[in-house]
């Protein structure tokens, strides 16, 4: 599986509305030159990551841009719209909407003064409360208008995503997208390390066999308060990790785990070591039983002046790829007893995951991929469609179906229409719901 990985892209109104002035516009047209030339030799990508800060000021306009702008990546370097994965950065937030709002402030506040050993449950009371949760998701609420057509939208009952593909041999990549910006936008916890809060629900990553745990978060450990419990357990429990933020292009190999820290696509110009880069990487399985290992190729790209380009950032002298193997150990079952044994419940997202691609494979049969990994049917793409549809036409499916009712037209779309997907998958529903887009689409 080939993954593209970017972060801090910094689409800033109003010059990114106007492609001829913007000037950082260059450079992100080099990358995805850069990006596809690598792809002519290692085949397309399968997924791509974005690890937050799309926007600079969490603005609508910035992610009507940022949006044309991946899907044109996602089209140059063979992905589907569908693999492209996003979470939010601090410059996700809307600030304007943070300063105006007493209840944000309050939510906020309460929880980044909590002692830390009440920080968590503090922060699981302000979730629960219905005012107060959705305080905490107001200023990100352009952003979760442009991460649904990507099912990458976080809401008070799920403050992070998960989904899952088939990797290799058996195994399977279970990424989760963490939600790091819930106490950002006032305070100046922005600012410096050690005053955001990620909290244990974000991190639970059950470490099951044959499957790879990839975390996709904007800020590494250290920029929380619970930076400890966060950085062990993100290391204990997830091969694959991926960090934005500090504008630092690194790749940090371990015997248990492999972490990624992309250059800003598009850093400030007047940093002092301004650099923009990005990661290209392969990853796949290789042996069997308890010699099995999870092998990446990562391809660490960073910008180079007169002449303008993408270069590759070695790992040494005389290599410009970096290989890392880790431990992938199948254990078979302990004879007849692990027979007996109650097999332990799937992850719960893994359920409603499966009975939507089984209702899409149906529903919505989508053209083969030969040379990529996530092939066939998929139910983000059912997401994807259904999101390039108008207001007006999303509601009135979604009520022809009772899968909403009227009185939660009141709740924010992008968590409205999250749970009603969960609700189809669960009524088996869904391949009603495929041929009502597509009548909708038809009809355009």
């Amino acid at each position: 599986m080939r993954l593209l990985h970017l972060s801090d892209i910094h689409f800033r109104s109003p010059d990114c509305e106007t492609l001829a002035t913007d000037r950082n516009h260059p450079y992100r047209t080099l990358l995805a030159q850069d990006a596809v030339e690598l792809c002519r030799e290692g085949g397309p990508v399968d997924a791509i990551l974005v690890g937050g800060d799309i926007a600079y000021k969490g603005e609508p306009g910035e992610y009507r841009v940022a949006r044309a702008w991946l899907l044109g990546l996602a089209h140059q370097c063979g992905c589907s719209p569908e693999g492209i994965y996003v979470v939010p950065g601090n410059h996700d937030i809307d600030r304007g909407v943070c300063a105006k709002s007493l209840t944000i402030s309050v939510a906020q506040d309460a929880i980044a003064k909590a002692s830390d050993d009440e920080r968590e449950s503090m922060l699981k009371r302000q979730l629960a409360d219905a005012t107060l949760g959705q305080a905490l998701f107001q200023p990100l609420a352009a952003y979760n208008e442009f991460a649904a057509g990507f099912d990458c939208s976080v809401y008070p009952e799920l403050p992070f995503w998960t989904d899952e593909v088939e990797l290799d041999r058996g195994v399977r990549l279970r990424l989760f997208g963490l939600t790091s910006t819930l106490i950002s936008g006032l305070g100046g916890r922005d600012d410096g390390p050690g005053r955001l809060y990620l909290g244990r629900l974000q991190t639970v990553l059950n470490p099951e066999q044959d499957v790879v745990n990839l975390v996709l978060c904007h800020h590494p450990p250290l920029w929380f308060s619970d930076r400890d419990d966060t950085d062990d357990n993100i290391n204990d429990r997830a091969k694959l990790q991926f960090f934005g933020h500090e504008h630092r292009q690194r790749c940090t190999p371990t015997p248990t785990y492999m972490r990624f820290q992309a250059g800003a696509v598009n850093p400030d110009v007047y940093e002092r070591d301004w650099k923009p880069g990005y990661n290209l990487l392969d990853i796949s399985v290789r042996g069997e039983g308890l010699d099995r290992t999870l092998d990446v190729r990562a391809f660490v790209r960073h910008f180079q002046k007169a002449p303008e380009m993408f270069v590759a950032l070695k790992p040494d002298r005389f290599q410009e790829v970096w290989t890392h193997s880790m431990p992938l150990p199948h254990l078979p079952p302990l004879g007849e007893a692990a027979a007996r044994v109650e097999p332990i419940a799937p992850y719960p997202a893994t359920a409603v995951a499966v009975a939507i691609h089984a209702a899409a494979a149906i529903a919505v049969p989508a053209e083969p991929k030969p040379e990529a990994t996530m092939q066939g049917p998929s139910p983000r793409n059912l997401i994807f469609r259904f999101w390039d549809l108008s207001i007006a036409e999303r509601r009135d499916i979604m009520l022809k179906l009772d899968l909403i009712d009227v009185a939660e037209l009141r709740v924010p779309e992008p968590e409205l229409y999250k749970k009603a997907f969960k609700l189809a998958a669960t009524r088996g529903l869904l391949a009603d719901l495929a041929s009502e887009i597509e009548r909708v689409e038809n009809s355009h």
